[in-house]
């Protein structure tokens, strides 16, 4: 009986051992009871554990982002959503949650460049079939009568005086417009700030690293980086291609997040980071990198010029310097992420990714030729 007079006082989670009479310990109960021998050794490590102490498990405590101690204000950029009532919930073990978020980079990345190699691909078998269907197009047009002031033919006529570059971004344009209008939506707010916003913090590390490079929370940061995009648009298509452009665009945007990733688990500095800048780094350190002395002027002070291989330093510096010394108005780090991938893919990379894509245009070209017809049977 003084033994089941244990088990029901000491059960419980967290109560502890009282002897039913007397002051014995737990040795001197287990000496005087005498459990058979076979069970000696089973039920001594259990009395053990009931009559220690138990650590208590770690338990993962959230944390807000960037805050510091309890009594300090959250500071913010102006270029963020104001995220203090979000909770973010960083991993015990850090260097784990930067796994998932490489294999989706590496990933991405590969599948961005081999589609664009079949874009172009289809894109030059179909340009003859175009130039035809220009032709029939004219003509009909020169025997159709014309419609004074026609709204679609200005659009038009405005499309067609645009550079293949500037055709190319303005879908771009469009796409950050429309995410920067849904970030009105008050509803919409928790959706924007889980999927739009990159952190290592927070529950979804993958898809983030896509979407927040079309989404900006501040009209001047979403003018400034548009305006920089259209001003290189032509540039950089002009040297990489539309195809090859848009691979490296869309890669630059996820490999420049990953970058501030392994910062900000590096330093502890967790906080939601969104914005085309560091894929539009790549765009311009690309045409720097390409063009070193071509000529640049800053936007409101255009009367002083410098060469795009100063300004390309000069940029550099100063993301270096705003990364150690934890600037947090801009993502310094997925700055010179993207600064450093547009360097590397103009001077290596085009010749080691795209110059290597014929066997995947092969590949491609043989499921083309021996796919059925559409429409036809096989006999």
């Amino acid at each position: 009986m003084a033994w089941r007079g244990w088990a029901q006082r000491g059960w419980g989670c967290g109560q502890t051992w009282a002897p039913l009479g007397g002051s014995r310990g737990c040795e001197e109960l287990f000496e005087a009871q005498g459990p058979p021998r076979f069970l000696r050794r089973r039920f001594n490590f259990f009395i053990q554990q009931k009559c220690g102490f138990r650590k208590a498990p770690r338990k993962v405590e959230p944390r807000r982002s960037d805050t510091g101690t309890s009594g300090e204000a959250y500071k913010r950029s102006a270029l963020i959503p104001p995220v203090e009532e979000t909770v973010f919930y960083p991993s015990p073990y850090p260097i784990r949650t930067l796994v998932k978020p490489l294999f989706f980079t590496v990933g991405f990345t590969g599948c961005a460049f081999g589609s664009a190699a079949i874009w172009q691909y289809e894109s030059l078998k179909s340009r003859v079939q175009s130039y035809f269907d220009g032709i029939k197009a004219d003509w009909l047009d020169s025997i159709r009568p014309q419609k004074e002031g026609d709204f679609r033919k200005e659009i038009n006529k405005w499309w067609n005086n645009l550079s293949d570059g500037q055709r190319t971004v303005t879908g771009i344009i469009a796409a950050n417009v429309f995410v920067f209008c849904l970030w009105r939506v008050p509803s919409l707010q928790r959706t924007m700030i889980r999927y739009f916003t990159s952190n290592p913090a927070s529950k979804v590390l993958c898809s983030p690293m896509l979407l927040s490079t079309f989404s900006h929370f501040s009209l001047f940061h979403m003018a400034a980086n548009m305006y920089v995009l259209w001003s290189f648009s032509s540039s950089i298509v002009n040297i990489l291609g539309q195809e090859q452009f848009m691979a490296m665009y869309l890669s630059a945007g996820v490999i420049s997040n990953f970058v501030s990733y392994v910062c900000k688990v590096a330093t502890g500095r967790y906080g939601p980071s969104l914005g085309a800048s560091g894929a539009i780094m790549t765009v311009l350190a690309a045409v720097c990198t390409k063009i070193p002395e071509g000529r640049l002027a800053i936007i409101f002070l255009p009367m002083f010029t410098f060469t795009a291989g100063n300004a390309l330093k000069a940029i550099i510096a100063m993301d270096t310097a705003g990364m150690v010394l934890g600037w947090k108005f801009f993502d310094h780090a997925a700055h010179l992420g993207g600064a450093l991938f547009g360097i590397w893919y103009i001077t290596y990379g085009h010749e080691l990714i795209w110059k290597n894509r014929e066997p995947l245009v092969k590949i491609w070209h043989e499921m083309r030729t021996n796919s059925p017809k559409k429409g036809g049977g096989s006999k």
